[in-house]
Protein backbone atom coordinates (compact mmCIF):
# COMPACT_ATOMS: atom_id res chain seq x y z
CA UNK A 1 0.00 0.00 0.00
CA UNK A 2 1.42 3.23 -1.26
CA UNK A 3 1.68 6.26 1.42
CA UNK A 4 -0.71 8.25 -1.32
CA UNK A 5 -3.21 5.01 -0.67
CA UNK A 6 -3.25 5.65 2.97
CA UNK A 7 -3.65 9.50 3.30
CA UNK A 8 -6.81 9.37 0.83
CA UNK A 9 -8.52 6.65 2.49
CA UNK A 10 -8.01 8.53 6.11
CA UNK A 11 -9.59 11.02 3.45
CA UNK A 12 -11.81 9.26 2.55
CA UNK A 13 -13.38 8.46 6.28
CA UNK A 14 -13.53 12.02 6.76
CA UNK A 15 -15.29 13.18 3.75
CA UNK A 16 -18.14 10.45 4.54
CA UNK A 17 -18.85 11.96 7.38
CA UNK A 18 -21.92 13.89 7.31
CA UNK A 19 -20.90 17.52 6.79
CA UNK A 20 -23.01 20.89 7.40
CA UNK A 21 -22.20 24.47 5.78
CA UNK A 22 -20.56 27.23 7.80
CA UNK A 23 -22.84 30.02 9.10
CA UNK A 24 -20.13 32.74 9.20
CA UNK A 25 -20.79 36.46 8.44
CA UNK A 26 -20.93 36.83 4.63
CA UNK A 27 -18.65 39.36 4.38
CA UNK A 28 -16.02 37.52 5.75
CA UNK A 29 -16.37 34.39 3.56
CA UNK A 30 -15.49 36.83 0.35
CA UNK A 31 -12.01 36.34 -0.87
CA UNK A 32 -10.55 40.23 -1.38
CA UNK A 33 -11.41 41.87 -4.73
CA UNK A 34 -14.80 40.10 -4.63
CA UNK A 35 -18.14 40.87 -5.01
CA UNK A 36 -21.04 38.73 -4.10
CA UNK A 37 -23.77 37.41 -6.88
CA UNK A 38 -26.84 35.33 -6.99
CA UNK A 39 -26.81 34.34 -10.06
CA UNK A 40 -24.20 31.52 -12.09
CA UNK A 41 -22.46 33.56 -14.46
CA UNK A 42 -21.63 31.26 -17.74
CA UNK A 43 -17.85 31.25 -18.67
CA UNK A 44 -16.28 29.13 -21.10
CA UNK A 45 -13.70 28.80 -24.11
CA UNK A 46 -16.91 29.87 -27.02
CA UNK A 47 -16.89 26.15 -27.21
CA UNK A 48 -19.86 23.96 -25.17
CA UNK A 49 -18.95 20.09 -25.89
CA UNK A 50 -22.30 18.23 -26.39
CA UNK A 51 -21.70 15.42 -23.87
CA UNK A 52 -24.16 13.02 -23.54
CA UNK A 53 -24.21 10.65 -20.64
CA UNK A 54 -24.52 7.40 -22.64
CA UNK A 55 -21.19 8.55 -24.19
CA UNK A 56 -19.08 10.11 -21.15
CA UNK A 57 -16.03 8.60 -20.19
CA UNK A 58 -13.77 9.89 -17.38
CA UNK A 59 -10.26 8.42 -17.48
CA UNK A 60 -7.56 7.77 -14.34
CA UNK A 61 -4.11 7.93 -15.63
CA UNK A 62 -0.73 8.56 -15.44
CA UNK A 63 1.43 7.71 -12.29
CA UNK A 64 -0.98 4.94 -10.84
CA UNK A 65 -0.69 1.97 -9.86
CA UNK A 66 -4.58 0.96 -11.63
CA UNK A 67 -5.51 3.06 -14.84
CA UNK A 68 -9.12 3.92 -14.60
CA UNK A 69 -11.77 4.54 -16.89
CA UNK A 70 -15.19 4.74 -15.73
CA UNK A 71 -18.37 5.33 -18.06
CA UNK A 72 -21.62 7.16 -16.66
CA UNK A 73 -23.06 3.94 -14.72
CA UNK A 74 -19.47 3.03 -13.01
CA UNK A 75 -19.62 6.60 -11.80
CA UNK A 76 -23.11 7.14 -10.27
CA UNK A 77 -22.30 3.94 -8.44
CA UNK A 78 -19.21 4.91 -6.25
CA UNK A 79 -20.70 6.63 -3.10
CA UNK A 80 -22.65 9.95 -3.43
CA UNK A 81 -22.43 13.42 -1.56
CA UNK A 82 -24.08 16.69 -1.04
CA UNK A 83 -21.76 19.23 -0.29
CA UNK A 84 -22.48 22.82 0.06
CA UNK A 85 -19.40 25.20 -0.79
CA UNK A 86 -18.48 28.75 -2.39
CA UNK A 87 -17.40 29.58 -5.55
CA UNK A 88 -15.05 31.77 -6.27
CA UNK A 89 -14.34 33.22 -10.19
CA UNK A 90 -11.13 34.90 -11.23
CA UNK A 91 -13.44 37.52 -12.96
CA UNK A 92 -14.25 38.73 -9.51
CA UNK A 93 -17.23 37.47 -8.49
CA UNK A 94 -18.73 35.08 -5.44
CA UNK A 95 -21.75 32.86 -5.36
CA UNK A 96 -22.16 31.00 -1.58
CA UNK A 97 -23.56 28.37 -0.64
CA UNK A 98 -23.69 26.40 -4.09
CA UNK A 99 -25.33 23.24 -3.74
CA UNK A 100 -23.40 20.21 -5.60
CA UNK A 101 -24.03 16.74 -5.70
CA UNK A 102 -21.34 14.07 -7.26
CA UNK A 103 -18.30 11.78 -5.59
CA UNK A 104 -15.69 13.10 -3.75
CA UNK A 105 -12.19 13.16 -5.37
CA UNK A 106 -10.54 11.14 -3.09
CA UNK A 107 -12.87 8.52 -3.70
CA UNK A 108 -11.85 8.48 -7.58
CA UNK A 109 -8.00 8.97 -6.40
CA UNK A 110 -8.61 5.24 -3.99
CA UNK A 111 -9.71 3.85 -7.37
CA UNK A 112 -6.42 4.49 -9.04
CA UNK A 113 -4.04 4.62 -6.13
CA UNK A 114 -1.55 6.88 -7.30
CA UNK A 115 2.09 6.09 -7.12
CA UNK A 116 4.37 7.70 -4.44
CA UNK A 117 5.82 9.26 -7.35
CA UNK A 118 2.99 11.56 -8.48
CA UNK A 119 2.25 14.69 -6.82
CA UNK A 120 0.81 16.55 -9.21
CA UNK A 121 -2.46 16.49 -11.53
CA UNK A 122 -3.89 17.81 -14.83
CA UNK A 123 -7.40 17.96 -15.11
CA UNK A 124 -8.83 17.38 -18.39
CA UNK A 125 -11.74 18.69 -20.45
CA UNK A 126 -13.69 17.67 -23.13
CA UNK A 127 -13.57 20.98 -24.56
CA UNK A 128 -9.74 20.84 -24.51
CA UNK A 129 -9.09 22.88 -21.37
CA UNK A 130 -6.67 21.60 -19.08
CA UNK A 131 -5.69 22.87 -15.83
CA UNK A 132 -2.94 21.62 -13.34
CA UNK A 133 -3.49 20.83 -9.51
CA UNK A 134 -0.95 19.74 -6.11
CA UNK A 135 -2.46 15.77 -6.19
CA UNK A 136 -3.04 17.01 -2.09
CA UNK A 137 -4.99 19.87 -3.57
CA UNK A 138 -7.92 16.60 -4.50
CA UNK A 139 -7.50 15.33 -1.22
CA UNK A 140 -9.28 17.75 0.64
CA UNK A 141 -12.87 17.13 2.10
CA UNK A 142 -15.02 19.61 -0.18
CA UNK A 143 -13.50 18.96 -3.54
CA UNK A 144 -16.10 16.95 -5.48
CA UNK A 145 -16.42 15.99 -8.92
CA UNK A 146 -20.33 17.12 -9.25
CA UNK A 147 -22.88 15.83 -11.60
CA UNK A 148 -25.94 17.54 -10.42
CA UNK A 149 -26.29 21.61 -9.05
CA UNK A 150 -28.92 22.88 -7.11
CA UNK A 151 -30.90 19.67 -7.55
CA UNK A 152 -30.89 19.11 -10.93
CA UNK A 153 -28.77 17.71 -13.51
CA UNK A 154 -25.77 19.84 -13.81
CA UNK A 155 -26.39 21.83 -17.04
CA UNK A 156 -24.40 21.68 -20.19
CA UNK A 157 -23.40 25.50 -19.90
CA UNK A 158 -21.85 25.03 -16.47
CA UNK A 159 -20.03 22.05 -17.51
CA UNK A 160 -22.24 19.30 -17.72
CA UNK A 161 -22.50 16.54 -17.24
CA UNK A 162 -19.77 16.54 -15.15
CA UNK A 163 -17.17 18.94 -13.94
CA UNK A 164 -15.19 19.23 -10.62
CA UNK A 165 -15.68 21.95 -7.98
CA UNK A 166 -12.49 23.00 -6.40
CA UNK A 167 -13.62 25.61 -3.68
CA UNK A 168 -10.30 26.64 -2.37
CA UNK A 169 -9.10 27.78 -5.38
CA UNK A 170 -10.39 30.08 -8.40
CA UNK A 171 -13.10 28.55 -10.39
CA UNK A 172 -11.01 28.23 -13.73
CA UNK A 173 -8.84 25.47 -11.58
CA UNK A 174 -12.53 23.35 -11.72
CA UNK A 175 -12.44 22.09 -15.03
CA UNK A 176 -15.48 21.77 -16.45
CA UNK A 177 -16.68 18.57 -18.92
CA UNK A 178 -14.46 16.74 -17.21
CA UNK A 179 -12.98 14.09 -19.24
CA UNK A 180 -9.82 13.03 -17.66
CA UNK A 181 -7.26 13.33 -14.48
CA UNK A 182 -3.71 12.25 -15.35
CA UNK A 183 -0.94 12.39 -12.75
CA UNK A 184 2.76 13.22 -12.95
CA UNK A 185 5.51 13.60 -11.03
CA UNK A 186 6.51 17.23 -11.93
CA UNK A 187 3.78 20.10 -12.20
CA UNK A 188 2.61 20.90 -15.64
CA UNK A 189 0.97 24.08 -16.07
CA UNK A 190 -2.43 24.12 -18.10
CA UNK A 191 -4.35 26.16 -20.28
CA UNK A 192 -4.47 29.71 -18.11
CA UNK A 193 -1.40 28.74 -16.36
CA UNK A 194 0.90 28.92 -19.51
CA UNK A 195 -0.92 31.92 -20.55
CA UNK A 196 -0.52 34.37 -17.19
CA UNK A 197 -2.81 32.98 -14.92
CA UNK A 198 -0.92 32.34 -11.00
CA UNK A 199 -0.09 28.75 -10.71
CA UNK A 200 -1.67 28.08 -7.71
CA UNK A 201 -4.88 30.19 -7.81
CA UNK A 202 -5.73 30.74 -3.97
CA UNK A 203 -8.66 33.75 -4.11
CA UNK A 204 -7.74 34.58 -0.32
CA UNK A 205 -4.32 35.16 -1.18
CA UNK A 206 -5.93 37.08 -4.56
CA UNK A 207 -3.40 34.67 -6.93
CA UNK A 208 -5.00 35.87 -9.97
CA UNK A 209 -2.02 36.51 -12.42
CA UNK A 210 1.95 35.95 -12.24
CA UNK A 211 3.72 33.19 -14.91
CA UNK A 212 4.42 29.63 -12.85
CA UNK A 213 7.87 29.32 -11.99
CA UNK A 214 8.27 25.73 -13.07
CA UNK A 215 6.87 25.21 -16.79
CA UNK A 216 9.04 21.69 -17.10
CA UNK A 217 6.85 18.68 -18.06
CA UNK A 218 7.62 15.13 -17.59
CA UNK A 219 9.41 13.33 -19.95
Amino acid sequence: MTNWTKLIEAKIAVARRPMKPGRVHPNVRIPPGQTEVRDFPILDLGFRPLVPTTQWRLRLFGLVEQETELDWDAFTALPQVALVADFHCVTRWSQLDMEWEGVMACELLALARPLDSAAFVTLHGYDGYTTNLPLQALLDDDVIVAHRWSGNPLPREHGGPVRIIVPKRYAWKGAKWLKAIEFHARDRPGFWEVRGYHNEGDPWQEERFGWPENQEEDL
